[in-house]
């Protein structure tokens, strides 16, 4: 009978310990404490040139360390110091054990150039049937045409799955909660993006309900890793005036948050208007996505409202490559084939390292250098 009580005794520990280890979102003391040690932060969407989507940057086959190398390195010469890097579940589930020793990898190289990446670990934008192995070549003149969803409309639509959704998540906010090289942790990228324009008709039907179930599992299961970094989940439309007046998909990204991700792609005023909406929450901000030239959404101008607000930016695009994004929206529509578009939509540099146009990058070098040699 005593051995049992003890047995039951140590079980109860157990649990109680592992409970324990989960945290709670981070109080907004917590997280303005965070980002009070951070300098100011600017970067890129990265993907590297040679990789048409998160598969191909990842999977064995595929993943190039030295294409890393030499793309960050430009980067850190115009002063960036993080880049948004997106992940995939179903790397997960090919191989656990070498996809993290691929993102420790990786890591190193980013490290070794002063740049810290927050790391995306699902996405609803753009093709919702994921496949790994090969992927297909660019279609030509269209933007982002090979970019995947995680996790797929198949897997979002089973439950049965789910289990393996969180041993992702718990798997790889598990091995780097503690890792300092890691900046933070993007769980969702635009959960309710339904893909009208390109591949609305293969989404489920009701995709934004089962996102929106889930995604509180995801950031349950994030926390219970106890990630010395921040959890995030960036907003991108609606009226986000207050919180009343928010979706109730964005009104889960904001409430869950540690610190507040966002997107714009608008016009300047537009830009900091939302800043100005946001700073209401009295959280950090983080601008995951800008910089659409033919939108309006430019370095020149964004650029300075984001410093003076102390708003971290990281626009999309660093490398023009197989993803196409220097390719506009409406590529879906009308593909650029025979006539490249007037100005490139995203992306900083050319494939040899050469600036798009040396006014931003020299832009980005000196403001960044005004921020962060103080």
């Amino acid at each position: 009978m005593e051995v049992k009580k003890f047995l039951g005794a140590c079980l109860m520990l157990l649990v109680a310990t592992s409970v324990a280890s989960a945290r709670d979102r981070w109080t907004q003391q917590q997280a303005n404490d965070w980002y009070a040690k951070q300098p100011w932060l600017v970067g890129s969407n990265y993907i590297p040139s040679n990789a048409i989507n998160q598969l191909e940057m990842w999977q064995a086959e595929s993943f190039d360390p030295q294409e890393n190398d030499r793309e960050l390195g430009w980067a850190e010469a115009i002063g960036m110091n993080t880049m948004r890097v997106f992940l995939h579940d179903q790397l997960w589930q090919q191989d656990p054990e070498g996809f993290k020793k691929r993102i420790d990898t990786f890591l190193a190289i980013a490290a070794k150039h002063h740049i810290r990446p927050v790391f995306v670990l699902f996405d609803s934008c753009w093709d919702p049937n994921p496949k790994l192995g090969p992927q297909h070549p660019p279609i030509p003149g269209v933007h982002n045409s090979g970019w995947v969803q995680a996790p797929g409309a198949a897997a979002l639509e089973d439950a049965s799955q789910y289990p393996r959704l969180k041993a992702y998540v718990e798997g790889v906010v598990g091995a780097f909660a503690k890792d300092d090289r890691v900046l933070a942790w993007d769980l969702w990228n635009e959960p309710d993006n339904g893909n009208d324009s390109s591949y609305g008709k293969e989404e489920p039907k009701n995709k934004t309900e089962l996102v929106l179930k889930l995604l509180p599992q995801v950031f349950a299961w994030a926390r219970e890793e106890n990630p010395t970094q921040p959890l995030t989940s960036g907003i991108w439309q609606g009226d986000w005036s207050s919180t009343s007046t928010m979706s109730p998909m964005a009104r889960v990204q904001v409430e869950e948050s540690d610190v507040i991700s966002f997107h714009n792609y608008g016009w300047p005023e537009e830009f900091e208007q939302r800043i100005t909406q946001l700073e209401q929450l009295h959280r950090p901000l983080l601008c995951t996505e800008y910089m659409a030239r033919g939108a309006g959404s430019l370095f020149e101008t964004i650029l300075p409202i984001a410093q003076k607000h102390h708003v971290a930016a990281i626009n999309w695009g660093l490398v023009a490559g197989k993803t196409q994004t220097y390719l506009p929206w409406d590529s879906w529509q009308r593909p650029y084939v025979v006539e490249q578009p007037t100005v490139w939509f995203h992306e900083v540099f050319h494939t040899d390292g050469t600036p798009y146009r040396k006014y931003e990058t020299d832009l980005i070098r000196r403001l960044t250098a005004e921020s962060n040699s103080k």
